[in-house]
């Protein structure tokens, strides 16, 4: 079957509550699965967070389970319709996916079709590795390998630079320069508000904002919304 991923710049937009921002698009994707089940390694206190999922997701018509509930995490995932991996610290999230083996389970169902939604640091995960997410390592993960979902990188809340400030560190896009001197894979950098649809060869940037598209030895580009990127598939 055909790999089916929803790819997320953040969960939550100015003005508007938890997934509100994507919610729509969260159901077309999800088509006729009602159960999902939820990963929330990402932030400290799980109880919390799948209480949040579990309210937002029934509002969306949707059933959500989290995998910390599971006598069997992994079998969890095997058995589910659907994955939603929320956002968070990035470094503590995969730690924990590997800890409780799910980097195997997760790659092996959706590669199978079971449909993956990921939010900024799930989204990461999804990626070659998550040498692009913007966190700190609160936590070492046995490695930086993500699910290798996707052969390209993502860098979620992509920031512009703004001319008026006096800060005079790297700018997001210096800093992927600099991932680009080590390495190759391309990297997505998903303005929040962004998002990538990925049906089996076609990848389409969807949302409201544009994102920009580093690839290794080129200058970067601008893509806007609608805008086909199956090309990040090639590698």
């Amino acid at each position: 079957m055909a790999k089916r991923l929803l790819l997320i710049s953040n969960s939550t937009q100015h003005g508007g509550e938890y997934l509100d921002h994507c919610a729509a698009e969260i159901q077309d994707f999800l088509g006729a699965a009602r159960q999902v089940v939820f990963v929330p390694y990402a932030l400290f206190d799980h109880d919390e967070y799948a209480e949040r999922v579990r309210e937002r997701f029934a509002r969306m018509g949707l059933a959500a389970t989290s995998v910390h509930t599971a006598a069997d995490p992994s079998e969890a995932v095997r058995q589910a319709e659907a994955a939603f991996v929320g956002g968070g610290n990035t470094f503590r999230l995969l730690a924990r996916m590997y800890e409780h083996g799910l980097i195997a389970a997760i790659r092996e169902r959706a590669e199978a079709g079971m449909p993956y939604v990921g939010s900024s640091a799930g989204s990461n995960v999804a990626c070659v590795t998550i040498k692009t997410t913007n966190d700190m390592p609160i936590l070492e993960p046995p490695s930086f390998a993500g699910l290798a979902l996707v052969p390209f990188n993502i860098n979620p809340h992509y920031l512009d630079p703004d001319p008026a400030s006096t800060h005079q560190g790297e700018t997001r896009e210096e800093r992927i320069r600099q991932f680009h001197e080590e390495n190759t894979p391309a990297v997505v950098g998903l303005r929040e508000g962004s998002l990538l649809r990925i049906e089996g060869p076609r990848v389409t940037l969807k949302g409201t904002t544009n994102a920009r598209i580093f690839l290794h030895g080129q200058e970067p580009r601008e893509a806007a919304p609608g805008t086909s990127l199956d090309f990040l598939l090639a590698g």
